[in-house]
């Protein structure tokens, strides 16, 4: 056994108990989520150099598809996640087929106007309830556990993760990752060996969203709820600052990212008070409630220090002290 499968079924072990030392269990979610939504946009940035601007398409598209399932159709928890990861990698597939065309900012641009499309549409369709948003998603049961018990999700929740977390190892630790890694290197080469760069580009997008699709059916579950915001362009820049942050083409930075992002969204107000209570500052309060500046300033000092991400440095400094 490597050291790698220990320190994974060592920090499995430490989310397991988190809700016994006190975590609350609906904010580890929803790192949890987060965080799987990271690491399916990071097989499309960190290792295929595609930079897609239209992710939050498939989190917020799984996240209605899955709330109307369950409180409309009635179908069971299992099926309408399943549900909602289908129609994601279906939207992944209609969106890939047409941006892969193209790369560089073009990929980009092409992602986020399909990306807004779908917004649009979600805004003035009638199941999507427009602003309001889909309230009362019932969690229902999986495996004969009460899903409307926290601590019952919480667990099915960790397990989505971790084999979320376990088909994006797999797949960069495969033939077809080092080809994605290929193409992210030199495409040129690729195509010149003989490779069919478009199918693996479309392949890959396709597993992307359908990850990110897994994450927005999961948070649904944990919200009972799905609203435009998991669909909006900002959700897309989100995951984008996620990834940097933690370090693209590396495994745990999107995870990393993940739960530095979420922490400041909702421990920088509280922290802020804190400081303006016990120094007198104000000034403390109101940055403290400007979570967007704060979250900016941290990834100007990340982009300024850390240019391959904290874990890609940490990585890359490990290296280096092995030669």
């Amino acid at each position: 056994m490597n050291r790698q499968l220990i320190s994974y079924i060592l920090v499995a072990i430490i989310i397991a108990i988190l809700p016994a030392i006190g975590a609350y269990p609906i904010f580890v979610m929803k790192v949890m989520c987060y965080a799987l939504f990271a690491c399916a946009f990071n097989l499309l940035l960190g290792y295929t150099g595609l930079l897609s601007f239209g992710h939050a398409a498939f989190l917020g598209g799984a996240a209605y598809a899955t709330g109307h399932a369950l409180a409309v159709w009635g179908f069971s928890t299992l099926t309408g996640l399943l549900f909602g990861t289908a129609v994601a990698a279906l939207m992944g597939l209609v969106m890939g087929a047409l941006a892969i065309r193209r790369s560089g900012i073009y990929f980009a641009m092409i992602t986020l106007a399909m990306a807004q499309m779908v917004f649009f549409f979600f805004l003035q369709a009638p199941f999507t309830h427009g602003e309001d948003g889909l309230q009362g998603i019932p969690r229902g049961t999986l495996f004969g556990l009460d899903l409307s018990q926290d601590i019952n999700l919480y667990y099915v929740v960790m397990a989505i993760f971790i084999f979320g977390y376990a088909i994006c190892w797999r797949t960069i630790n495969s033939p077809f990752g080092q080809v994605l890694k290929a193409i992210r290197e030199n495409e040129p080469r690729t195509i010149s060996l003989g490779y069919n760069v478009d199918n693996f580009k479309l392949l890959v997008f396709v597993l992307s969203a359908s990850l990110a699709g897994l994450a927005g059916a999961t948070k649904a579950l944990v919200f009972v709820s799905a609203t435009l915001s998991d669909a909006t362009w900002q959700m897309s820049g989100m995951v984008i600052l996620m990834t940097l942050i933690g370090g693209m083409g590396t495994f745990t930075g999107p995870v990393i990212g993940a739960i530095i992002v979420v922490v400041l969204e909702n421990k920088v107000g509280e922290f802020g008070r804190f400081l303006s209570s016990t120094t007198g500052i104000e000034w403390f309060k109101v940055l403290g409630e400007s979570v967007t500046i704060v979250i900016g300033l941290i990834f100007i000092i990340c982009v300024m220090s850390f240019r391959r991400g904290i874990v890609g440095e940490l990585v890359h400094k490990m290296k280096a002290g092995k030669a």
